[in-house]
């Protein structure tokens, strides 16, 4: 693979994540703005500020590091009470915290009584409003899903044949070329060509290659009929598949082992022949499915997120490979994306990669964002649920309504919970530069 191509594949893939993180933030003002809530900043990134531009009340920016991005809204909570507002606070290092996230927090206000702040929105705006940033992700992951299968397609080998084999290599021999004592293979020796197209195997009319492949598999030593279209005509031929011992694998396409952990072997024909693959596009609503399908997927590893690093950094400390299906940093996912556009294949198979990789990069930022822990999209839509139970039970006992949820007060909890992203964060980096899932292995 080339280094160029490698080098695209990244720079490629970290303008995709810009612009998740940019419709991300986007779903977040849009309807803070609808609402008349005061936006104050709206950044792409962290750190630095690289360029930015007032318009209105608004700032609108990049920064130098693009992991995330984010808007300043005018009154994330309630203020501070007034005996908090002056003095040190007491308690330690937590307290010490609150008051310094209920100080930033009243920077922000325009006195007591600011109208257009975010802590006054009625429950479902407030839930609106922190639940538009993963909602963006989640449609821009289905956009893409649906430009995958639908416009492009999904590769699938037609009845064509592409290429024959000239001699039947043994499975466990590491080579490509034929030497003088490997068989002839068995399709050169019936006589299929390139450009053929099956009709039928063993007398069962194909429409696919998968189809005559089955056929083929299952009569190894027996000499079967196969009819081509050649030239516009019908060819009628004999195979007589070889035999040939390959792992055996399940439904999944996993190798079945046995009980002292070795690979099950299987005997099947062989012909020694390839088909042509051509993109079929699938319906529209497939792309909605496959988003879906996905959200699945990552809820399965979020849920097992830290168990899941903690295998990861096993796996590298200990030199073991790691689970393909494991978690990734955006290092690891750089390295696929890279991978991925220096992979000797079609331009179209690397861009349809490509764009897999971000819709299912979406996908996790659209679940990750919804765990409920602050500072979470979902830990905010949690405070607001919890505000809006205290105000439905104080209405259904006809009690005074209560006071705005302080959320300042997890200020410590969302603390440890940084402190975990980071920790789990950097596990990951570590690892993919260390110790990388590759593609290709």
């Amino acid at each position: 693979m080339t280094v160029v191509a490698f080098i695209i594949g990244i720079v490629l893939l970290v303008v995709g994540l810009a612009v998740s993180i940019a419709l991300h933030e986007l779903g977040h003002l849009v309807p803070a703005k609808r609402f008349g809530v005061r936006v104050g900043q709206y950044m792409i990134g962290f750190g630095p500020t690289l360029w930015s531009r007032r318009r209105g009340e608004t700032e609108y920016g990049f920064k130098a590091i693009p992991l995330g991005g984010y808007i300043s809204m005018a009154g994330m909570y309630p203020p501070s009470p007034k005996e908090a507002r002056s003095g040190r606070a007491g308690g330690g290092f937590f307290a010490t915290m609150v008051q310094d996230a209920r100080l930033a927090n009243d920077e922000t206000l325009e006195g007591d009584d600011d109208p257009r702040v975010f802590y006054r929105l009625p429950v479902w705006k407030r839930v609106v409003v922190m639940l538009g940033g993963p909602v963006m992700n989640l449609l821009f992951a289905i956009v893409l899903f649906t430009i995958l299968l639908s416009a492009i397609g999904v590769q699938a080998a037609t009845s064509t044949v592409q290429s024959v084999s000239e001699c039947v290599i043994p499975p466990t021999e590491q080579r490509t070329e034929c030497t003088a004592d490997d068989p002839v293979a068995p399709a050169a020796e019936a006589g299929l060509r390139a450009g053929d197209t099956l009709v039928s195997v063993d007398g069962v009319e194909v429409a696919t290659f998968a189809e005559a492949s089955a056929i083929i598999r299952d009569s190894a030593g027996e000499t079967i009929p196969v009819v081509v279209e050649r030239d516009g005509e019908q060819v009628s031929l004999s195979l007589t598949p070889a035999t040939v011992t390959v792992p055996e694998t399940d439904a999944t396409g996993r190798v079945v082992t046995g009980p002292d952990g070795e690979a099950q072997t299987v005997d099947v024909g062989y012909a020694g022949m390839r088909a042509e693959v051509e993109y079929v596009r699938q319906p529209i609503w497939a792309g909605t499915t496959a988003t879906f399908e996905n959200v699945g997927a990552v809820a399965g590893v979020i849920w097992r997120l830290p168990v899941m690093v903690w295998d990861t950094a096993v796996s590298t400390i200990t030199g073991q490979e790691r689970d393909p299906n494991g978690p990734l940093s955006v290092v690891g996912a750089g390295v696929l994306a890279g991978e991925v556009a220096a992979a000797d294949a079609p331009v179209l198979n690397r861009i349809s990669g490509l764009i897999g990789l971000l819709a299912s990069l979406n996908v996790a930022l659209f679940v990750f964002n919804l765990i409920p822990l602050l500072p979470l999209d979902g830990g905010h839509v949690a405070v607001a649920l919890w505000e809006g139970i205290k105000r439905t039970w104080a209405k259904l006992f006809r009690r005074p309504p209560p006071k705005p949820v302080d959320a300042t007060k997890l200020v410590p909890v969302t603390f440890v919970v940084v402190i975990a992203l980071i920790a789990m964060g950097v596990v990951l980096i570590v690892s993919d530069l260390v110790n990388p899932i590759s593609l290709f292995g």
